[in-house]
């Protein structure tokens, strides 16, 4: 598999349909009247808006929040989203109507007018809102991929798991990724993260594949690395997340649990409680893997428990690391418009990004 792989237009939406069910789908509309086709077949997508451009058109919220000018009149500021990226859109009349037509995950049209602000980035102003209409919007217009197959990833992992040695291990990791696995089914379609790197449907998925692979690669480059912990530890390393993050595709959030105990213990917590369900596992074995869960953060201010104190550890935080920062590079190359070379400051990043290829292009 090559990662320049391109899925099909359909298949994010086509998973998303699959997993929460027509009737829910169709739920999150209010039946009104249907838009004029020339609107809908000249869809602006996000990136591709420039400063002045009216906006007429149809996108999820991932975001709601009521606030307060200073003198006291509210206001509504949404985050919205295509699968093109996403932008501020504020409403400054009809304030209850506004928020009330826009709840996280539902989709909404929205007339009015786009800017970019130096400092502050890029906003719609909303003239009129409302609940879309089913004929106003495709559903993969409007959710982000994998820039490759389902399919393809799920090949991979299997190519993965076939590689693992200890028989321990093999036994963990099929408790986890096997085909009945409940959890599994809850992995292969979770987002990696809200916002920053694989923030979509199949993202948690993603990431793994791209970070045990990167380390099943470096592990034979570098001395004194078990293998088998390393790309197991790689693997599950980011499993929190399937109990971190909602079922919302469309408006991801972190889920109770995600708020009040973390990722990185609710990884722990599955999957130390998987081995305690294998009889005879090597407990050493066993906290060299968990050792990898814990600290592939890498600091305690970025959330891990602990640092990575073994070779195994620090390869999955470097890799991990890596991944979830290229991950952030391909978010900004997708949301640039066509012929821009250079990002704004992003902070998945820490920095603008420049993309040299696209200016020669």
């Amino acid at each position: 598999m090559t990662r320049s792989q391109r899925i099909s237009p359909s298949g994010p939406l086509s998973s998303l349909r699959s997993m929460i069910g027509q009737g829910q789908i169709e739920a999150l509309q209010v039946p009104l009247e249907a838009a004029p086709a020339a609107v809908r077949s000249a869809r602006t997508f996000v990136r591709d808006l420039a400063e002045g451009d009216a906006v007429a058109a149809a996108f999820a919220v991932r975001e709601r929040e009521r606030r307060s000018r200073r003198n006291g009149d509210d206001f509504v500021k949404l985050v919205v989203a295509d699968r093109s990226g996403s932008t501020e859109a504020v409403a400054w009349e009809d304030v209850d109507e506004s928020f009330a037509c826009s709840a996280p995950g539902t989709v909404v049209y929205i007339e009015g007018r786009f800017s970019i602000h130096p400092q502050y980035g890029s906003k719609i102003t909303i003239r009129r809102i409302r609940a879309a209409a089913a004929e106003e919007y495709d559903h993969d217009d409007l959710a982000e991929g994998p820039p490759v197959s389902v399919e393809a990833l799920e090949a991979s992992l299997r190519e993965l798991l076939a590689t693992i040695q200890n028989p321990q291990l093999r036994l963990l990791l099929d408790r986890v990724f096997g085909a009945g696995s409940e959890l599994y089914q809850r992995f292969r379609i979770a987002p990696a993260a809200k916002y920053y790197h694989q923030a979509y449907p199949h993202g948690l998925l993603d990431h793994t594949i791209s970070v045990a692979q990167a380390v099943s690669a470096a592990a034979a480059a570098f001395g004194g690395i078990d293998r088998d912990v390393a790309v197991t530890g790689a693997l599950l390393h980011d499993v929190g997340k399937t109990e971190a993050y909602n079922d919302d595709l469309l408006a991801i959030e972190l889920t109770d649990a995600g708020r009040l105990q973390g990722e990185i213990p609710l990884g722990y917590y599955l999957i130390r409680s998987t081995i305690e369900t294998i009889e005879g596992f090597d407990p050493e074995l066993a906290q060299a893997v968990l050792h990898v869960i814990l600290s592939h953060h890498g600091k305690l201010e970025n959330g891990s428990p602990v640092v990575p104190a073994t070779r195994e550890a620090t390869l999955v935080h470097a890799m991990d690391n890596l991944g979830g920062t290229l991950g952030s590079f391909d978010r900004i190359e997708r949301e640039l418009p066509d012929g821009e070379a250079w990002s704004r400051f992003d902070r998945g990043i820490e920095s603008a990004a420049y993309f040299g290829a696209r200016r020669a292009a």
